[in-house]
Formats: C-alpha cells, structure tokens, sequence
C-alpha cells in the first residue's frame, strides 16, 4: 500500500437510493464523475442523464478525501435494459491501485442481487474492460458499438438462480 493509499477499514461504503443521497453528496459525486469520464477519458457527453433518480449509488467514501474513491449507480430494471443494470464505474486517482475497481464492482453485484433477486444485470462495457466484467461472470453479447466515440460492448450477467450474497 502507498504513503497516500487509504486502509479498507478508512472506508464508509455507502449504497442509497437518488433521494437518500445529500446534496453535497450528489455534488462530489456529479464532480467525481465528470473528473474521470469527461476530464482524463476526454469524453465529451452529458453525464446527468435523467437516470440517477431511478438508480441506487455506491460510493467508497473516506474523510481524507473531498470526492469518493470509488462510484456506481445501478440502475433499476427497464430504465436502460430490462435487467437491472451498472453504470458509470469510476475509481477516482486517489483509489486506484487499491483494488477498489475489483470490491466496487462486487458490492454493486451483491447489491443488485440482494434488491433485484433473481435477476441478471445487463452493461455496456467500455471494450477495453470485457476481460475485467468477465472475471465477475459479465458474458459479452453481440458485436462491439460505439457510444461515446469509445468501444464498448453489450455484456451480461446470468441470474443466479438461488442467490445467497448479502452486501458487504
């Protein structure tokens, strides 16, 4: 671990619906996100797409620091597919290489599993990741498309027929 990495005890995993969420909270959120996919990524689309108020939030919170280390929003189901689905996936500078890529993902799974029981979950995947969601059990589907000028794929997660996760 680094001099500036964050112990996983530091952290406060935080899942809430749109409406549970502080408005400072939102903010960093909004600021986080726009950090990573319009400002590093250089990928210029609107971020506030109408689909965080039918979405629940998980973020990775730690008093050091102003904006979340890591982020995701799963989406209810027939908002985007008809799976319940996850969405803008971030670790932002301050987490990466802690492994809060891998863990954010897990909890967001065990999350959708535990509010959607029964039920896959559907991505688009920037394509460059396939091999990372695939180590979750994410399967790619259909040929590669582009959404935002970036690569992506379609994949998806089987529903697990007698889920027994419990979040984290």
């Amino acid at each position: 671990m680094t001099a500036d990495a964050v112990s996983p005890a530091e952290l406060t995993w935080r899942f809430c619906t749109f409406a549970e969420l502080s408005v400072q909270e939102l903010e960093r959120i909004y600021t986080a996100r726009q950090q990573v996919f319009l400002i590093e990524q250089n990928c210029v689309y609107l971020d506030a797409d109408g689909r965080d108020c039918a979405s629940h939030h998980l973020a990775a919170w730690s008093e050091q620091q102003h904006l979340p280390l890591a982020y995701a929003r799963l989406v209810a189901p027939g908002v985007v597919y008809a799976e319940p689905s996850m969405g803008r996936v971030i670790t932002t500078a301050a987490g990466r290489g802690q492994g809060l890529g891998r863990e954010l993902v897990k909890r967001v799974i065990e999350h959708a599993q535990a509010t959607y029981p029964g039920q896959g979950m559907r991505i688009s995947a920037q394509s460059q990741l396939e091999g990372f969601y695939g180590e979750f059990g994410f399967v790619s589907q259909g040929e590669r498309y582009l959404e935002d000028n970036i690569p992506h794929t379609e994949m998806l997660l089987p529903a697990s027929p007698l889920s027994t996760l419990k979040p984290s």
